[in-house]
C-alpha cells in the first residue's frame, strides 16, 4: 500500500505548524498499487540482473555432501541465509544455498552460489559485498544489506571449513 495526498483543498485560513495534526489526519489516505504500477517501481528499484537471479536462484537447495555448511541472519531485517559447500582438492565443487529474506537477499546468495563455485578459498576471500552489488547491476542503498549478508555467510563458511 502507498500514501497518496487526498484531492481535498486545505483550509488556508488556519495557521500551519511544523506538524499539523488535522492535514495529516484528513488528507493522507491508504490506497492500493495496481499490479502494473507495483511491476513499475520494482523495475525501477532493481536492475534486471538482479530480478533474474531473484526469479531463476541458481544453486537453491541444500547439499547432502557439504563439507561445510554455516547459518546467518541479519537481526535487523529478519534475513536468514544459509550456505552449504563441498570442497574437493581444495576447490569449491558445489556450492548452495536456502534463504528466507528479500528479493536482493535472493539475488545476491544467488550470484554468490555461482562465483564461489571452481574457487580455491584464497580466491573466496576476493569475494566482496561490493563485487556482489556490482554483479547484479548496483543495488539500491537500502537493499545493501544483502550483499552484505551474503558476504558474511561466505566468512562464516571459510571458518567452519577451517579455511
Amino acid at each position: 500500500m502507498e500514501l497518496r495526498p487526498a484531492r481535498k483543498k486545505r483550509d488556508s485560513s488556519h495557521e500551519t505548524c511544523a506538524v499539523d495534526r488535522r492535514f495529516l489526519a484528513s488528507e493522507w489516505r491508504f490506497t492500493r498499487l495496481s499490479r502494473a504500477e507495483m511491476a513499475a517501481i520494482i523495475l525501477l528499484m532493481f536492475s534486471e540482473a538482479l530480478l533474474d537471479h531473484f526469479r531463476n536462484p541458481r544453486n537453491a537447495g541444500e547439499l547432502a555432501q557439504a563439507t561445510a555448511k554455516v547459518e546467518v541472519s541479519n537481526p535487523v531485517c529478519g534475513d536468514v541465509l544459509q550456505l552449504s559447500v563441498a570442497f574437493e582438492n581444495g576447490v569449491v565443487r558445489e556450492a548452495r544455498f536456502l534463504c528466507r529474506g528479500c528479493t536482493a537477499s535472493i539475488a545476491c546468495a544467488s550470484l554468490l552460489t555461482e562465483t564461489m563455485r571452481g574457487r580455491e578459498s584464497a580466491g573466496l576471500r576476493e569475494i566482496t559485498a561490493e563485487l556482489l552489488s556490482e554483479g547484479l547491476g548496483g543495488l539500491p542503498e537500502a537493499s545493501y544489506h544483502a550483499a552484505q549478508l551474503a558476504r558474511d555467510a561466505l566468512e562464516a563458511l571459510l571458518q567452519a571449513a577451517g579455511k
